[in-house]
């Protein structure tokens, strides 16, 4: 069972990273965070089928902050690539996607990648916010 929404910004993807976190009967594989230039792209894909409650409980949620996302053809090789086994900088290359985060979710790895975007270019975009 996979989850794949769009975002529109860092603080939205990191409020589904901090859910997860603090959720934890919600029985997650693996979490894939992509940064893009008009927002994020989270896919949260877990182990076993959810129960209806919690599917429609986590749709909700995921619903309130972000859109379902249908990938293009780039995004869903990448995808595809990490769920494989690919390194994140092999697929980087391969695809020109900027994988920010992929399995275990962490919040430290999308605030660095945040800040270091943001000290590059010399100012914050909405996306960054």
């Amino acid at each position: 069972m996979e989850y794949l929404y769009f975002l529109a910004n860092a603080s939205l993807t990191q409020r589904v990273v901090d859910f997860l976190h603090v959720t934890r009967q919600l029985p997650v594989h693996s979490v894939t965070v992509l940064h893009q230039i008009d927002g994020w792209v989270v896919k949260v894909k877990m182990r076993e089928p959810l129960k209806p409650q919690q599917d429609g409980d986590f749709r909700a949620f995921l619903n309130e902050i972000g859109i379902p996302y249908q990938p293009e053809v780039r995004v869903k090789m990448a995808l595809w690539s990490l769920d494989a086994g690919q390194s994140p900088i092999e697929v980087m290359r391969r695809y020109q996607v900027a994988v920010v985060s992929h399995g275990h979710p962490d919040r430290e790895e999308i605030e660095a990648f945040r800040k270091q975007f943001v000290n590059g270019l010399g100012y914050c975009p909405e996306t960054l916010a």
